[in-house]
């Protein structure tokens, strides 16, 4: 699996991240014992970069990986994040952020975070963001308890604003780089490439759109989206083949894109998903996948606030 650089952090992280939240218990019930095992598993195949959150399980997600990573945390890169801690709990505050990354070291176990990102940005202002929370995320990163500070969340239009007016490291965009939607090439890739800003992607499986099994029940996205994404998952059941997988391989081949981050908390989602690096596919199929998806392409859905989607 390659490595590569995260824009000019210095970082180098592997071409399929860890996603940490289903060790939460974010997607229903999980072994916690089966999701350390995964974090092994993952590392020795090659996986250096795992994210997480306290959002993820109200810290348990942390908390499980911390576990896991004891003994190996020197041989990863390692993020968590900041202002989001329940559903409707948000908090940019330079005091919260200060409090939250000494919580999540004690909870990582560790005396340092590889990166820092605002966790779902569209939720706050964008003005308390430019001026208070990546100031504060400055600090703890001149005290040296983060080496790296970014941004998360989904509008496209909130990230950009924040890239145009701070000095940020990294940028976390999720569901905006997949077979139906394809929208962050336009939107960031060649600002970010001119910046030299690290782009993770996350979601390449639309939060479980792009799957035989369809999404869950309280995916935000409108019916013809799923719809549509439904189709496309029938096409490939009658030509054997698995859309997740399909869809995986074509969101980590993008080039501008430092690493792709998905979700994992088995060994056997763990192999699924580096398996899928390998595969190779009909170009017809995915011809006629983009065909079926076309009407659809960058549909998306709001998130946040109505004048950070703007």
């Amino acid at each position: 699996m390659y490595a590569h650089a995260l824009g000019r952090t210095g970082l180098a992280v592997s071409q399929l991240g860890f996603g940490a939240s289903p060790l939460g218990g974010e997607f229903g019930a999980i072994d916690e014992a089966e999701g350390l095992r995964a974090v092994k598993h993952a590392i020795n195949r090659g996986v250096t970069y795992f994210d997480v959150a306290p959002y993820y399980g109200r810290t348990r997600a942390e908390e499980v990986l911390g576990r896991a990573l004891e003994g190996q945390r020197d041989g990863v890169v390692l993020s968590t994040k900041v202002g989001r801690y329940g559903p409707r709990e948000f908090d940019f505050s330079a005091a919260r952020v200060e409090s939250s990354i000494n919580e999540s070291l004690g909870r990582l176990r560790t005396d340092r975070l590889d990166i820092a990102i605002i966790h779902d940005i569209e939720f706050g202002s964008l003005i308390q963001i430019v001026d208070e929370t990546l100031p504060a995320l400055a600090t703890a990163k001149k005290a040296g308890k983060v080496r790296a500070i970014g941004v998360s969340g989904l509008p496209l239009a909130a990230l950009r604003r924040i890239i145009e007016s701070a000095d940020i490291d990294v940028v976390l965009s999720y569901c905006h780089y997949h077979l139906a939607d394809t929208t962050l090439v336009d939107a960031l890739a060649e600002t970010v490439a001119e910046l030299n800003i690290g782009l993770i992607s996350a979601s390449p499986l639309a939060m479980g759109l792009l799957t035989q099994a369809g999404p869950p029940a309280w995916h935000p996205a409108p019916d013809a989206l799923k719809q549509t994404c439904r189709k496309a998952a029938e096409l490939c059941a009658r030509s054997g083949v698995d859309l997740a997988t399909l869809a995986l391989r074509f969101a980590v081949d993008a080039p501008f894109v430092s690493t792709t981050l998905v979700g994992m908390s088995s060994r056997a989602e763990v192999d699924r998903n580096l398996d899928a690096l390998t595969q190779t596919f009909d170009p017809q199929l995915l011809e006629k996948l983009k065909q079926i998806l076309a009407p659809v392409q960058g549909l998306t859905w709001p998130s946040g606030l109505p004048e950070n989607s703007a």
